[in-house]
């Protein structure tokens, strides 16, 4: 007894299998055909790796279900759709699939295969074309922790890194990752921090050895702002004088209503910032080109590391 009811346990599991695949097809069809004016029975076989007389089958089943799908025979025949047939999307707007479609063309940069799967299948439903709005080159760019971030947030996995923060410490963390966030020309992942029990930003530039663990975690209701893991540093408004030669860096990296030019063609520009060795970095970056105004401190200590640069080089 006890095997006959695992036996009719197990075939009743087969037949959902079999109920379920044969649904997804159905579905693959119709965005076939949504794509396609007329498709032949033998493609549709060898798309699906199933018989044509299934497909045949398919199509009785659409029609059963209201589907306006049709087949003419001879040559230049095929499957096909009435000509005026859209899926019924009457839940959005006009506004909204367009703005459903352009965001989906802008993730299709950082995730091609999901995106413009779903990208593809939307567009036949709305019977429209994605306008290409976005391009986007992430040669030289490796954004594998980025997907994987991305999938443990959204299945709310722990992960756990290497980070090392502005003074080159190497901290391990484990993190309940909440959000991906672009800020300030970089990526940070903002996530609860098991270790300092508090929400915090990290870079991803600076994680390393990243796993994303089996381990889940429920949603935190968290409203406060994350602080970073690099230590707070006083800011101080910085003043240059920049020569006319930079003036293609000087619009590209202040805002417009922090730069004066001055009659011989150079600039003044202002920026507030916290004194840190990228600070530094940033300014020596100029070469001759700039000069530090204010604060005197920061112009001592620019020229003190210009000093030590120079005396590499004797």
């Amino acid at each position: 007894m006890v095997c006959s009811e695992k036996h009719s346990a197990n075939t009743q599991t087969i037949e959902e299998r079999v109920e379920k695949m044969q649904i997804n097809r159905l579905f693959e069809i119709i965005y076939t055909l949504l794509h396609k004016k007329s498709v032949t029975a033998k493609e549709l076989a060898t798309q699906f790796g199933v018989s044509s007389r299934t497909i045949y089958r398919d199509v009785d089943t659409l029609s059963l279900a209201g589907i306006p799908v049709y087949t003419e025979k001879g040559k230049g025949g095929g499957i096909s759709l009435l000509p005026d047939f859209v899926l019924n999307k009457s839940i959005l707007s006009e506004s909204e699939q367009n703005a459903i479609l352009t965001a989906l063309q802008g993730l299709s940069h950082v995730n091609a295969d999901e995106a413009n799967g779903a990208l593809k299948r939307l567009s036949a439903i709305f019977n429209k074309t994605a306008a290409n709005w976005l391009e986007a080159d992430f040669s030289g760019y490796s954004n594998d922790f980025f997907n994987d971030f991305k999938t443990a947030v959204l299945e709310r996995r722990i992960v756990a890194f290497d980070y090392f923060n502005a003074e080159g410490e190497k901290i391990f963390r484990r993190v309940e990752p909440l959000q991906l966030w672009f800020k300030s020309k970089s990526w940070y992942v903002k996530g609860f921090c098991l270790n300092k029990q508090a929400t915090r930003l990290f870079k991803l530039t600076r994680v390393k050895n990243l796993v994303v663990t089996e381990e889940n975690f429920a949603v935190r209701n968290l409203l406060e702002s994350p602080d970073t893991e690099d230590p707070e540093l006083p800011e101080s408004v910085i003043k240059l004088r920049i020569s006319p030669e930079m003036t293609y860096r000087v619009y590209d990296e202040f805002n417009e209503n922090d730069i004066t030019k001055q009659p011989d063609g150079s600039f003044i520009v202002s920026a507030t910032w916290p004194e840190d060795s990228w600070v530094y970095g940033f300014i020596l970056s100029y070469g001759e080109y700039a000069e530090v105004l204010e604060p005197l401190h920061l112009r001592e200590i620019i020229k003190e590391k210009s000093q030590k640069i120079l005396r590499k080089y004797l």
